[in-house]
């Protein structure tokens, strides 16, 4: 998979052939174009995070599919939503994340790598996105991220996460929740995340991990039990296996689809660490220590009544 900006008098060649440029102008998304020497084929896409995530040039680690939609998820990443991100990178969470808070929502997206900075800066405009996408050439682990009261939800995909944990607490919205991630590929990056998300005041902390399983579809043929029973006898195989089962003339009618999953499920990425921004219950806490040191106890108001001087006097004696 390749992707290419369409232009007029241009073309496109692969080992496949030539793709004229004139001749993908005006066809829908989706359409089979074939090349000029009639030896190959190609498929015009819509473009989309999904498949530039799978055909952007790489410049950093990227995150893949399942971290993607896990984490937009858990981050309630929506229309309006106002997203802090660091690092940039590559850019492939940055278009995931545009799209979901599009068209009214404000990506803030940083990278500390000034080359890499310039090229995905480039790539959101070549793709429309700089209403949307806002790109930084920051530390924001030394420098912070220059944002207050503003984010609804922070991402930090860095070698020190736990260093930018006190200025993402800062950049969230102080008077609403706010959810953050961390995304580490090392256990020992996770327990000082963690360990800086408590001592910042976070709750609710939690830690993922997404791996993909695929299921294979196998069709067996169903037996008696009494067949299984002199299969067991003669030492054979309780289930046929699938050669015999497509070799039994095709007999649908006695075949079941069964899924099989494998012995080992591989593909870490990284570790997903999430917590809460509560800043409600540490204004509640401040306000109902106040309200309770403001009133005044019962000793207090006897000893201020007693004080004050009566209205009545006693008559004197004659």
């Amino acid at each position: 998979m390749q992707p290419i900006r369409v232009q007029k008098g241009q073309e496109f060649i692969n080992r496949y052939g030539a793709f004229k440029h004139d001749n993908m102008i005006g066809k829908e998304f989706g359409s089979k174009m074939v090349s000029t020497n009639f030896k190959g084929f190609i498929y015009l896409l819509h473009p989309t995070p999904e498949l530039w995530t799978l055909s952007l040039p790489h410049r950093t680690q990227i995150l893949y599919l399942a971290d993607i939609s896990f984490i937009t998820t858990y981050l309630d990443m929506k229309p309006g939503s106002r997203v802090i991100e660091s690092g940039t990178g590559s850019g492939s969470f940055s278009h995931s994340i545009a799209r979901a808070i599009a068209p009214t929502g404000k990506l803030y997206t940083f990278e500390y790598h000034a080359d890499r900075a310039a090229q995905a800066a480039q790539e959101f405009k070549d793709h429309g996105l700089n209403d949307i996408i806002k790109l930084e050439h920051r530390d924001v682990c030394k420098d912070g991220f220059g944002l207050k009261d503003c984010a609804n939800a922070v991402f930090l995909d860095l070698p020190a996460p736990w260093e930018a944990v006190g200025s993402a607490k800062e950049a969230f919205l102080q008077h609403r929740t706010g959810k953050i991630c961390t995304f580490s590929p090392c256990i020992e990056q996770v327990s000082r995340t963690v360990e800086a998300l408590n001592t910042h005041g976070f709750v609710d902390i939690t830690m993922y991990e997404c791996l993909v399983k695929s299921y294979d579809l196998q069709p067996i043929r169903k037996i008696t039990f009494e067949e299984a029973i002199e299969r067991a006898k003669q030492k054979l195989d309780i289930l046929p296996k699938k050669r015999a089962a497509d070799e039994d003339n095709n007999d649908w009618g006695t075949t079941v689809f069964v899924t099989k999953t494998p012995a080992e499920t591989r593909g870490h990425t990284s570790y997903l660490t999430f917590a809460t921004f509560l800043p409600a219950i540490e204004s509640n806490i401040s306000s109902s220590t106040t309200s309770k040191s403001e009133e005044p106890t019962a000793t207090e108001e006897l000893s201020s009544s007693s004080s004050e001087p009566t209205a009545e006097t006693a008559p004197s004696s004659p």
